[in-house]
């Protein structure tokens, strides 16, 4: 092939290279310019035609002249978000991690220009953080390269041999309540108005029944059922794109839908509560300061500073209300089932490992049913078990 102006492929004899010609426009001045791309094999230059081909049908590269990496993680996110397939705060969330992504160098790049060593490079800096923050962050990266590549946007998928970092980062751990802190808290709450603590209900409600924070806050009173002493759980709060809290159609996962037997000891309280939000707005339980959605951000911070000023502790969360509650059950002997329907998880597997620790520590009596069991049906001499044999 000989070298001409038109677009295409040609043979460069002098450089002994097959170049790609063909018009790119300037998106800032809107004027068409001749660009050429080599390559050391004819296929190598077909390909990346062909690229262009599936290029140029694309909104995205139309626009910009080429597939920015965060234009192209946007798109994928908007597609999700409008067919469903992600709620609203968790598409606030994804742009969020989107935006940290295009003020780096990689981020500024086009899909076509980033190679697997610039992937891995970026990577590697990563190990710093907690491993769900990394796996925010290579997730947006997955799905964008899956898609470029399965458009025919790009011909080799950089992700394929890259390896994702290990974070070296210890992992944070939410702790249950001691028996003593417990007690203290639910003395101090149970002793205090809510004029005192205007969320003393949430954390009584949380402790004794294992709520998320969002579910306990999203409760209206016609969820409570005082007839069969029960709460349902159907709704929790969330945030929209913009961060704002609003009410979720439903519970964080499906299992979370479930009915919630009312404690004896809380009881009290929450017949308290629904007198008191009577004209709260949707029969809200619970309401902010000014009578809107309360802020589980802001909900946590008071739990916080009652803790530290009653058992001068300050590694308790909402969240550890829920994980006392959970541990309470284990403790009692409640079957990791019933635990898992309680909390709402999705599977069982949830609840096994978040209470291993506390599962492990009944290890040894219970294998003392075992041994009593082989005594009882004379599986073996009763003096074998008493020799140690």
């Amino acid at each position: 092939m000989k070298s001409n102006n038109k677009t295409g492929i040609y043979y460069d004899t002098k450089r002994k290279k097959y170049v790609v010609s063909y018009n790119k426009i300037d998106s800032k001045t809107g004027i068409s310019k001749r660009t050429r791309k080599s390559f050391d094999t004819e296929a190598e230059a077909m390909q990346y035609q062909k690229e262009l081909e599936y290029k140029s049908g694309n909104s995205i590269f139309i626009k910009n002249n080429g597939i920015p990496l965060c234009e192209l993680m946007k798109f994928i996110e908007e597609k999700k978000f409008k067919n469903n397939r992600i709620a609203e705060q968790q598409y606030g969330k994804n742009l969020y991690t989107i935006s940290r992504i295009e003020k780096l160098d990689i981020g500024k790049k086009d899909i076509s220009e980033i190679t697997s060593e610039d992937l891995q490079n970026y990577f590697e800096t990563l190990k710093k953080y907690r491993s769900s923050y990394i796996q925010k962050f290579v997730s947006q990266f997955s799905q964008a390269f899956k898609y470029a590549h399965s458009k025919g946007y790009i011909s080799i998928n950089p992700m394929a041999d890259t390896y994702i970092p290990q974070s070296i980062k210890q992992t944070k751990t939410v702790r249950a309540l001691e028996i003593e802190e417990q007690q203290m808290l639910t003395d101090y709450l149970k002793n205090k108005t809510v004029n005192e603590e205007m969320y003393k209900n949430v954390f009584l409600i949380q402790l004794y029944s294992g709520l998320r924070i969002g579910e306990v806050l999203a409760l209206q009173n016609k969820d409570i059922d005082l007839r069969n002493n029960l709460m349902h759980i159907n709704k929790t709060l969330t945030r929209d794109s913009n961060g704002q809290v609003i009410m979720g159609s439903t519970t964080k996962t499906f299992s979370g839908i479930r009915d919630i037997p009312i404690q004896e000891i809380i009881l009290k309280e929450v017949k308290e509560q629904m007198e008191i939000s009577k004209n709260n707005f949707d029969g809200q339980l619970f309401v902010s300061s000014i009578g809107k959605y309360a802020d589980p951000k802001a909900v946590n911070k008071i739990l916080k500073r009652i803790m530290i000023n009653i058992c001068h502790v300050n590694d308790i969360t909402t969240h550890s209300l829920r994980h006392t509650f959970g541990t309470r059950c284990i403790e009692a002997g409640i079957a990791p089932v019933v635990v898992q329907r309680l909390l709402g998880h999705k599977d069982i597997r949830v609840t096994l490992n978040t209470y291993t620790s506390v599962l492990n520590s009944f290890k040894s009596e219970e294998l003392k049913k075992l041994n009593n069991y082989y005594q009882t049906q004379s599986i073996t001499k009763t003096k074998d078990f008493e020799e140690g044999r």
